[in-house]
């Protein structure tokens, strides 16, 4: 078995559980609140804003032997530079405070998230950052192919309220297949187990922070 394979086996447990929230099979079907789409926006944005940052700091901390690996890190970073603006942006068009985003504060979840995978880079294996990829790119794929639209008829709003949700339909199935070769060209047995066990902390973490969204109307019952 691949080791992209072996990775999606070991962590079905964690994917399965994320995928089966009420509130996520609210979003397959269209069936989101204004207020529940600007706090998923508000939570992405206080992850996207380190996608790049975080992926500087794994690429200088990468192994001689993992230059190859280095690379893709390189042109990963092209792709996903600015990508925190078009989250603002989006906030802005649906009719949320982007300048009160922008200067405040993560859910829980989301903050041990970011904290997590900062000290897994510098204190661990950097390689490990790739397990954040499989999660994050996965459910944006999910969310984007079969939700943006749907969320959009239903909530009536333009399309410059779905610039990041949407264009990361494409670009993150792009991104996967490159994914899915990377990750079978791993051959260190701690390489894998470090992106396994990152990939299952970040999916029970993303899983706590949209068990905080609020559903139909209801208020945020996360800390945050």
């Amino acid at each position: 078995m691949s080791f992209f394979d072996t990775l999606q086996e070991a962590t079905y447990q964690e994917r399965h559980e994320l995928f089966n929230l009420p509130i996520i099979r609210d979003a397959l079907e269209g069936n989101v609140s204004l207020d529940s789409y600007r706090a998923f926006l508000t939570q992405a944005y206080y992850h996207v804003r380190h996608t790049v940052p975080l992926m500087m700091a794994c690429g200088a901390r990468l192994p001689q032997r993992l230059e190859w690996l280095r690379k893709a890190v390189c042109e990963y970073i092209e792709d996903e530079y600015g990508h925190e603006q078009w989250v603002l942006d989006d906030i802005a068009a649906c009719g949320g405070d982007k300048d009160a985003v922008r200067d405040g504060r993560p859910s829980l979840p989301i903050e041990l998230m970011v904290s997590f995978l900062y000290d897994l880079i510098a204190r661990d294996n950097p390689v490990g950052l790739f397990g954040m990829v499989n999660v994050l790119e996965g459910t944006s794929i999910a969310l984007a192919t079969h939700a943006a639209g749907s969320i959009r008829e239903r909530l009536a709003l333009p399309e410059t309220a779905f610039s990041y949700l949407s264009s990361h339909g494409s670009l993150d199935i792009e991104h996967m297949q490159t994914y899915r070769r990377l990750m079978n060209l791993l051959e260190d047995p701690a390489d894998q187990a470090a992106v396994i066990h990152a990939s299952k902390v970040v999916y029970t973490l993303y899983t706590d922070m949209f068990r905080g969204l609020p559903r139909d109307g209801e208020n945020l019952h996360a800390p945050v």
